[in-house]
């Protein structure tokens, strides 16, 4: 058990010193997988695992005991429970136990004025119905349907964070480097939830102001679903990154970038910092991204990691940018070589955690030795 104490405290100070802006003792491993991948490894039924999540600590063990991380490497950050009771469009398990997010639209082009002039009361009064159809009824009924997915969606949670508040003093992780909070930028959120890539693509052309000026409405309401109730250094909100890179330079710089600067900023004021998952390629907006709060965490999927290192750097904190692809066709020595290259990079002068260029969602998608060594290598030859 001593060793076990002695384990955590050391891996909880690498993250300290991290946030703290210091240089850790060495490089931080910041790995978790999706629940979807730990359930398959565990050889479970992908469905009936998500329906039942009794089996999740037995799920989760499997993965603790087999893969090298400083952080709890399991998570799981949505189930199909409250979905099924909201009878949900914009996410939907497939016949194969994914969760799947179709394309949808929320919110009709015509109501672009309604939307900026309360966003808050069009999304309860005509978006929540339309996207989740269980509330497409009398007052009284969707209150009680409304009631009784939120009681479910706290169970499902309420139960999860037990479990991996068992699991961390289990196995000695990290105290502190999860993300508390989970928002999106406003564009984004629009595009996504809303209007739907192919009508917020329309929209660009036809109605740029109204597009942005409801980006600059909601923006509040991405804020102060972004900031838990004990905001803190030590933690984060993450952020997955959609529409950039499918935009033109102009229309991020008028579109994208000012509601999703204000909300970085804000969050960063109220003590929360950013956990950003930077998908495709950002190359073209890495000045912008030096702009945002410092120490905001930045999760590239794409794009030199010399370049963003040297721009981003001494600023920000930097992880990704290792593929997974490699861990699939490489030799197990060419995954350790480029994990030795990413970490020569990007290690230097600390402000980089390990990870790799995306969430590795099904096991077939790597080979489970490749990955192993890859984490053991990490753990045991990055010292500063």
């Amino acid at each position: 058990m001593t060793d076990i104490k002695t384990l955590a405290q050391e891996r909880t100070q690498l993250f300290r010193d991290l946030f703290d802006r210091k240089v850790p003792k060495r490089v931080p491993i910041n790995v978790n997988f999706p629940l979807e991948f730990c359930i398959q490894y565990a050889g479970k039924d992908l469905a009936e695992a998500q329906w039942d999540t009794s089996m999740l600590e037995g799920i989760f063990e499997k993965v603790c005991e087999n893969f090298i991380s400083d952080v709890l490497p399991a998570q799981a950050i949505r189930f199909p429970s409250y979905y099924r009771i909201l009878g949900a469009r914009n996410f939907v398990m497939s016949s194969s136990g994914f969760l799947q997010h179709p394309e949808i639209n929320g919110l009709e082009a015509e109501e672009y004025d309604e939307f900026i002039k309360s966003p808050y009361n069009c999304i309860m009064e005509k978006i929540l119905p339309r996207i989740y159809t269980e509330l497409n009824t009398n007052p009284i009924q969707s209150s009680l349907v409304m009631a009784k997915a939120f009681k479910a969606f706290y169970d499902e949670f309420t139960n999860a964070e037990v479990l991996y508040g068992k699991l961390i003093q289990k196995y000695g992780y990290s105290s502190i480097g999860y993300f508390t909070g989970f928002v999106e930028a406003p564009f984004d959120f629009l595009s996504d939830q809303l209007r739907g890539f192919k009508g917020i693509t329309g929209d660009i052309r036809r109605r740029a102001d109204k597009v942005a000026a409801a980006c600059e409405a909601v923006t509040p309401i991405m804020v102060k679903g972004g900031i838990p109730a004990s905001p803190s250094k030590y933690g984060g909100t993450f952020i997955p990154l959609h529409m950039a890179p499918y935009i033109r330079d102009k229309d991020f710089e008028k579109l994208y970038w000012p509601s999703f600067k204000k909300e970085i900023e804000q969050l960063a004021a109220a003590g929360q910092p950013s956990l950003l998952f930077v998908e495709n390629d950002w190359t073209r907006y890495v000045d912008y991204l030096y702009e945002l709060p410092e120490n905001t965490r930045m999760w590239f999927e794409y794009g030199d990691p010399k370049l963003m290192k040297e721009k981003l750097g001494k600023k920000h904190i930097l992880t990704g940018f290792y593929p997974i692809s490699i861990l699939k066709t490489g030799t197990k020595e060419q995954c350790i070589d480029k994990a030795k290259e990413l970490i020569d990079i990007l290690a230097p002068g600390g402000k980089y955690m390990f990870g790799f260029d995306k969430a590795i969602i099904t096991t077939d998608s790597v080979k489970i030795e490749n990955l192993q060594a890859v984490l053991e290598y990490v753990a045991e030859n990055t010292d500063y």
